[in-house]
């Protein structure tokens, strides 16, 4: 049994949380597995700006560090330098609900007795609330509102004595849409969905010293700059197990693959491979479409920056009408539309 470990806990809070459209990145067997998730979550800024954190393990200990802002206000040269470690795991909050506590904000770290653990997570539990007022009423103690830290829970009660055989059991009580990436001591654990709500990628490193690393992510625009291979989707119900060993997949619920629409219409970046299809793409076909089921008589055709833009060279392509920009977007401001409140959209 691994003894816990010392680690940084940061305050808690007493507001609802969700994790609709954040970004995750898991970084495994990296010399430089904080810069790599580092760069990562910087290059999936745009799927949340609210929040963001690193954990990080050297085999001993997992370190954690997180907080309010923007990546590149989160964090430095200092602050990575203190995040070592072979393995990472990263995420960017976007949330629907007015908070700006830290301790919303994932990684989620805790001890229990197999160790040390940290999660981060994309996706709503739509069972959460059930979930975790059986857990309250068993005597668990909750520190965040997020459904997230309900897995936690499930996890350090569960009775099996190997993590991953924990994960499973603790994974199938859940519903609703998750990609989770989960960090002990040692290894590094990913998990998605039956539905496939959500996307998650896996990856390849090659190391300084021509060793192979991991790195799965919610977008491959995490892969391009980190100079990492793109291997495959993680397949819904799938769990990935990550060690000295190598990459173990395991099917752990039968997969019944449902992959969100929005993902292509705003979300992802026009750049990226999202459920097995490049986005730009999509979104230029979209256009093509709509040109050819809603045809009218314009002057112009003009995007609304910067998802639509793909979408417009698309209708104007097919139609003949003349493209050009009208709207000019300030990019020294994050994405409106995933503010928490309406007020501040």
């Amino acid at each position: 049994m691994e003894k816990p470990i010392k680690n940084t806990i940061l305050n808690h809070s007493n507001t609802k949380e969700w994790n609709e459209e954040c970004a995750v990145v898991g970084v495994y067997n990296a010399q430089n597995a904080a810069s790599i998730a580092y760069y990562s979550l910087f290059s999936m800024q745009h799927r949340g700006q609210e929040a963001t954190g690193i954990a990080t393990s050297n085999g001993e200990k997992i370190t954690t560090i997180k907080n309010n802002g923007l990546v590149t206000e989160v964090f430095c040269d200092d602050t990575l330098n203190r995040l070592k470690g072979f393995s990472a795991v990263g995420h960017n909050r976007y949330s629907t609900a007015g908070n700006d506590s830290i301790s919303d904000v994932q990684p989620l770290f805790a001890r229990y007795d197999l160790g040390e653990i940290a999660i981060v997570h994309n996706g709503n539990l739509t069972n959460a609330r059930k979930i975790r007022n059986e857990l309250i009423q068993e005597g668990a103690i909750f520190q965040s509102y997020m459904d997230t830290e309900n897995l936690i829970h499930l996890i350090a009660r569960a009775k099996q004595e190997n993590l991953i055989d924990r994960i499973k059991e603790a994974v199938l009580r859940l519903k609703g849409a998750f990609c989770f990436v989960i960090l002990s001591r040692k290894k590094m654990f990913v998990i998605r969905d039956r539905h496939g709500f959500r996307p998650l990628s896996l990856g390849e490193i090659t190391n300084p010293d021509g060793s192979k690393g991991y790195i799965v992510a919610s977008e491959t625009c995490a892969f391009d700059l980190v100079g990492a291979k793109f291997v495959r989707d993680v397949e819904p119900g799938e769990m990935l197990m990550f060690s000295k060993n190598g990459v173990e997949s395991h099917k752990i619920m039968p997969s019944n693959p449902h992959p969100c629409i929005f993902e292509y219409v705003y979300f992802a970046r026009p750049d990226s491979r999202v459920f097995g299809r490049l986005v730009y793409e999509i979104r230029k076909n979209m256009g093509r479409e709509l040109a050819k089921e809603n045809p009218i008589e314009a002057d112009l055709v003009i995007p609304v920056p910067d998802s639509g833009v793909a979408a417009a060279l698309g209708y104007s392509q097919e139609s003949g009408i003349p493209f050009e920009l009208g709207i000019i977007r300030n990019h020294y401001v994050g994405r409106t539309f995933i503010e928490p409140t309406q007020q501040i959209r």
